[in-house]
């Protein structure tokens, strides 16, 4: 049989005891210490054993949590060849190609850490790019939530659901979770500058919503800014309440507040990064595929 020990980094030590609960394994915490210069120093409460994981999501400030991710990597090391992170949320992913001349694909650099650091294996949650999972240099898995969110929903008495992707990349993402709760499904298309970041929504014909309860669904919720202009454009055409939903909710700065002021009745996120809207928990999906 074998034997695991979850260690639970400051990011995701939560999610981290969940697991170590559904692994029936020892759990070990950290200690955190941040210096006035802003470096980390981290303990390890205890001595692992047998096979490591490590559960460090990179969300902000995602620089400190992805040194603090590879600081705990490199200490399991010591005691076992066998580790394997799990980074619930995996910040950079999104630096995946060159956009524009000059750019850094830093995700590139991110993959090359995780190996140096001493990790034999990584797991992934709804990662936004496979490109990226590609980049790296250990066997690495992207495993999906989008089943748990499904469960939430499928638990609410909504009126004649229709799932919405907020734009034409999601569609794949809309189609499988409107394919799991068994209703239909519409993608907007909206163009964003890449310089200065604004977003604007297609008009279209979308005349059946109206009276509809819809399920907003995206992978991340960062600013919000593509949630709130769907809201928007949505409510104009006489819907029904408008619910957002996404693996991950970094809801930067007040986010959640002008989300909510546009008009969505309710955010629902994954606890692959805390917070108040993280009520769907991802445990057991993680759990299974350490397994």
């Amino acid at each position: 049989m074998v034997s695991y020990t979850v260690i639970g980094g400051p990011s995701s030590e939560q999610l981290g005891r969940k697991i170590s609960s559904k692994l029936n394994s020892k759990y070990i915490g950290t200690e955190l210490r941040v210096f006035p210069d802003g470096e980390s120093k981290i303990t390890l409460k205890d001595k692992p054993r047998g096979r490591i994981i490590v559960v460090q999501s990179i969300y902000p400030p995602v620089d400190s949590n992805l040194v603090r991710a590879l600081a705990i990597i490199s200490e399991a090391r010591r005691y076992s060849s066998d580790i394997c992170a799990v980074v619930p949320y995996l910040g950079y992913a999104r630096q995946d190609r060159q956009f524009l001349p000059g750019e850094i694909v830093t995700i590139s650099l991110v993959a090359k850490l995780f190996k140096a650091a001493g990790a034999t294996k990584i797991i992934v949650v709804d990662i936004h790019s496979m490109i990226a999972l590609k980049l790296f240099q250990i066997p690495a898995k992207n495993i999906t939530v989008v089943q748990e969110l499904v469960k939430y929903f499928k638990r609410l008495k909504l009126k004649n659901p229709l799932v919405v992707s907020p734009d034409m990349g999601g569609i794949a993402r809309a189609r499988n979770f409107a394919r799991l709760l068994s209703v239909d499904f519409i993608a907007l298309e909206k163009h964003r500058d890449r310089k200065t970041g604004k977003v604007v929504v297609k008009q279209g014909d979308h005349q059946q919503v109206r009276g509809r309860d819809l399920i907003l669904v995206d992978d991340m919720i960062s600013t919000g800014g593509s949630i709130m202009k769907a809201t928007q454009y949505l409510r104009k055409h006489k819907c029904g309440k408008i619910y957002a939903t996404c693996t991950h909710a970094l809801l930067i700065g007040d986010a959640e507040k002008k989300i909510k002021q546009a008009g969505v009745t309710k955010i629902v996120s994954t606890n692959t990064i805390p917070g108040k809207t993280s009520i769907v928990d991802i445990s057991p999906i993680i759990a299974k595929a350490i397994v």
